[in-house]
């Protein structure tokens, strides 16, 4: 039985909106450590009657802090008084080299932030770009990139998935979420050319338009997929096991997550219904039906629960983008921001000036400053340009939601048990190269 086929019929709940809220169903049996999350605070020590505790470093070279994170730990026993997390030890200044390079340059750079899921950097630069430049792209390239982002969700939480698995004992897990985030990669090289680091979305469309048979490839992922989720809920969703070592640990309240700034997965799982792709459309969200899960309790089940339904809301987003591809130009061509076809470079003096132009200078993008959002699988992920009506970013900076989550690990492991951070950490899913960048 699937988590979404529970007996709600005993709770009192609002009746969703279709194709707005997806409400997990609540659970009965959480744990009594809830009880105790929500009457102590972050800020309250909780010592035993020796009043002695112990500080321990977990990582930074640790298997399960997915990166080069380091966890300060002040401990009572095995109980977590206090937690601080640790960052920079990945650090590579993207954003300052960022001014370095053109804005055609710029999508090699941001693309290495979020490795995991780097098509979602790609769109929020070509979006602030798009933006400063007042340019429309053609509607075949905005529905690519919503099929191609779509796809990079779910292979980013069937990654989630296999760690996840991974971090907590289901060690089988590891193997069937790399077995189909494979397949999902597999698309992405034959698409792009490569599996990571795509550099495919840029500003004006795509780097190359969608590869013969793409649409038998992209049915063929979404039919697979369904009955593999299952298998999960099969394997974790209904396990007592699994249950028990999620279900009220890690808690977080819906006023602390607004308090950090939290978003994606996160928030939702404190019952925020809060997703861009819904309540501040780009692209063309605003045409598609899809549910925004939320949670109820805001532990590690909730988002645990949360990525694994979203998987599903995704394959129903990339089949109607599948059904609703237009015809037509994937870049904009007669913005003069996008290499000209390669075939006219042999035709056209005007076209080989044009490319040998924009390759060794770049284009210019008017002054002025941007802040361009996109949903990405952890979070709202937002990039701010400032431009001085060069072929440069005078200044670029990144929101990204991975160093914001991290914040919160400081309440949910407070008051818990160490052998709980493991997965506390875990259910937070942060990719280091995005928050040191």
């Amino acid at each position: 039985m699937t988590i979404t086929e529970s007996d709600q019929e005993n709770i009192d709940q609002p009746e969703k909106p279709v194709g707005q809220l997806h409400l997990l169903p609540h659970r009965d049996n959480v744990l009594r450590m809830s009880e105790v999350r929500m009457a102590e605070t972050a800020n309250e020590r909780i010592v035993g009657e020796t009043d002695q505790t112990m500080l321990m470093n977990m990582g930074p070279a640790h298997p399960s802090t997915h990166g080069v994170l380091r966890l300060m730990l002040e401990l009572d026993g095995e109980t977590v008084v206090r937690s601080k997390p640790i960052v920079g030890y990945l650090h590579t200044g993207m954003e300052k080299q960022a001014e370095a390079l053109t804005f055609l340059q710029g999508g090699t750079n941001v693309t290495r932030m979020d490795y995991i899921s780097p098509l979602f950097t790609e769109l929020a630069f070509s979006l602030a770009v798009e933006e400063l430049l007042e340019i429309e792209v053609p509607d075949r390239a905005i529905w690519i990139r919503m099929l191609m982002t779509e796809l990079n969700r779910i292979a980013s939480h069937l990654l989630f998935m296999a760690t996840n698995g991974m971090d907590l004992g289901a060690v089988s897990m590891m193997l069937y979420g790399w077995r189909e985030r494979e397949q999902i990669l597999r698309f992405f090289e034959e698409t792009t050319g490569l599996r990571m680091n795509h550099n495919y979305i840029r500003p004006g469309g795509v780097a190359a338009d969608l590869p013969d048979g793409w649409q038998e490839d992209v049915l063929a992922l979404t039919a697979m997929l369904p009955a593999r989720l299952d298998e999960y809920d099969i394997l974790m969703t209904g396990q007592p096991i699994w249950r028990d070592r999620l279900q009220g640990v890690g808690l977080f309240t819906a006023d602390e997550a607004i308090a950090l700034s939290t978003t994606g997965p996160i928030l939702r799982s404190t019952g925020v219904a809060r997703d861009l792709r819904r309540d501040e459309p780009y692209l063309n969200y605003d045409q598609v039906d899809f549910d925004v899960v939320v949670g109820t309790f805001g532990d590690c089940f909730d988002r645990y629960a949360i990525r694994l339904n979203e998987i599903r809301e995704s394959i129903r987003i990339v089949n109607q983008c599948v059904e609703k591809m237009p015809k037509g130009d994937w870049r904009a061509i007669d913005a003069k921001v996008t290499p000209p076809p390669r075939v006219r470079i042999d035709e056209s003096m005007e076209a080989l000036i044009h490319h040998f132009k924009i390759f060794t200078e770049g284009f210019k993008v008017p002054e002025g400053e941007v802040y361009a959002a996109v949903e990405s699988p952890r979070g709202e992920l937002g990039c701010y340009i400032v431009s001085d009506g060069g072929s440069k970013p005078y200044r670029m900076h990144v929101r990204g939601p991975s160093f914001i989550n991290i914040q919160t690990l400081p309440h949910m492991m407070a008051g818990g048990l160490l052998a709980d951070g493991v997965a506390i950490l875990s259910s937070a899913d942060p990719i280091m190269g995005e928050s040191d960048r």
